[in-house]
């Protein structure tokens, strides 16, 4: 009789604890092949393993495709899961998706891909700013002369956001020729600009001076391209402070001359605190998350301070 009390008792506990059952996560990747998702997925597992918690996340991964992550969304809507997490999306294209999770009660926590009606809230950098800082830097470090090729992505709010900030500073250095715009194909985003790249190498050549990249990846297949053509010289940019990128920058013959640092692994662990916080303990989103937006530090890398990020 006395065990039967003490198996009831520890039943009890870890109802009361909230352990018995799992926290139900859907997290949907816009593309999981990004690393900037990657370091955010590592950032919650992180906070996962160093808080104990043992929640059920189930990862859908959208290849890149606007429609893919509406479908993942819906999905995880009618499964009724305990909350959906998203990542780096374009969520203008998921609206009705939004809607209908929000209409089911379904807290909803983005990460750097714009706040809309519809979601709790959206923890990101404030992506106007990260270029206002990196797109001067490269084109003074031109010398605001030269031929610019100009990667640009529209279907991110973030990288579209740095595009425009980029297009309004070019504006001021009459010196510097855009050569040539490529939106990149965000399906396939290595493969896209190592193509779009090889075609400028080849209908440019010496005249690239410089390019500009919307982040860290588009930058690294550019310099590859480069490289592979023999191009020596050639200031590159991009934006995120991914390892590999911050390593090149601090490179003494390195083409990227400047990243920005984001703070990936903190918006995951940031991303656990309010869930714990909201859909666990019951806590009112008014009083726990401090407003619809909520931004980050992201500090500018060059090869003075590279060293510092690594």
């Amino acid at each position: 009789m006395t065990r039967k009390i003490s198996l009831l008792a520890s039943a009890v506990a870890l109802l009361v604890s909230g352990s018995a059952l799992a926290t139900d996560i859907a997290w949907v990747h816009a593309n999981a092949a990004a690393q900037s998702e990657q370091r955010v997925k590592a950032g919650f597992e992180a906070w996962l393993e160093d808080t104990g918690k043992d929640w059920d996340i189930s990862f859908l991964d959208s290849g890149g495709s606007g429609e893919a992550t509406a479908s993942n969304l819906q999905d995880a809507a009618a499964r009724g899961v305990d909350a959906i997490i998203i990542t780096m999306s374009d969520l203008r294209a998921s609206k009705a998706a939004i809607a209908a999770a929000a209409g089911e009660g379904i807290p909803i926590f983005s990460v750097d891909s714009g706040y809309i009606d519809g979601v709790m809230v959206d923890v990101t950098t404030n992506n106007w700013a990260m270029s206002a800082d990196v797109s001067p830097y490269l084109l003074d470090e031109m010398g605001g002369e030269g031929g610019l090729i100009f990667l640009r992505m529209a279907e991110h709010h973030g990288t579209r956001k740095r595009g425009d900030v980029m297009a309004d500073v070019l504006r001021e250095y009459q010196g510097v020729q855009v050569l040539d715009e490529h939106n990149i194909d965000y399906t396939a985003f290595f493969e896209d600009t190592t193509r779009t790249m090889q075609d400028y190498v080849a209908r440019f050549g010496e005249e690239i001076t410089a390019v500009w990249a919307p982040w860290d990846e588009p930058a690294q297949a550019a310099i590859n391209v480069l490289q592979g053509a023999g191009m020596k010289g050639v200031k590159v940019i991009g934006i995120d402070g991914h390892p590999q990128a911050v390593a090149e920058v601090c490179k003494e013959d390195g083409m990227m001359i400047a990243t920005v640092s984001q703070p990936f692994e903190k918006m995951g662990s940031q991303i656990g605190d309010w869930i714990e916080a909201i859909v666990v303990q019951g806590g009112n989103a008014d009083d726990v998350i401090p407003s619809k937006t909520v931004y980050m530090d992201a500090p500018l890398v060059t090869r003075q301070n590279c060293r510092d990020f690594m």
